[in-house]
């Protein structure tokens, strides 16, 4: 049985900042080193069509596992882009991802279903949880990315 979540975090930078850091693979590597880390994963930004295997770790504890992830779709114009993911006990994890502007810069809006059978609470509570810990280093890094304009 699968489960859905949500999270909106807001950014005092353009769109086009938050949907560059959104989808580049070291500010994800970043975003996320302590709470999962990643063997194979590639540098840059993502793709449509996109298929990358890869093995995972949580918390830095838990043996390697195989993960699959396929960028399904990709749009930079409109800012958005989903995912489907699974591996380990995770049968899917599908990550749709937009970033819309604001009056006060943009709006980043995660939607995951979730599906990992009995472990299904534990991967979303984890979800939300890992979702949350990305929004302050991808503050910290846009306003990396100002100072280096500056």
């Amino acid at each position: 049985m699968s489960k859905t979540i949500q999270l909106t975090h807001e950014y005092d930078a353009s769109p086009d900042a938050v949907w560059q850091v959104a989808t580049d693979f070291d500010a994800f590597v970043a975003a996320t080193k302590r709470l999962v880390t990643f063997e194979g994963l590639p540098d840059g930004e993502m793709y449509e069509g996109q298929k990358i295997d890869v093995r995972f770790r949580l918390l830095g504890i838990m043996p390697p596992q195989p993960y699959h992830m396929e960028v399904v779709t990709y749009d930079p114009a409109a800012r958005m882009f989903q995912s489907r993911e699974g591996g380990g006990p995770v049968k899917l994890w599908a990550h749709h991802l937009k970033v819309e502007p604001t009056e006060t810069g943009a709006r980043l809006i995660d939607t995951v279903e979730i599906d990992a059978g009995w472990l299904t609470r534990v991967y979303v509570w984890f979800g939300r949880f890992m979702y949350r810990q990305r929004h302050p280093v991808r503050v910290r890094l846009l306003q990396e990315m100002k100072q280096g304009e500056a």
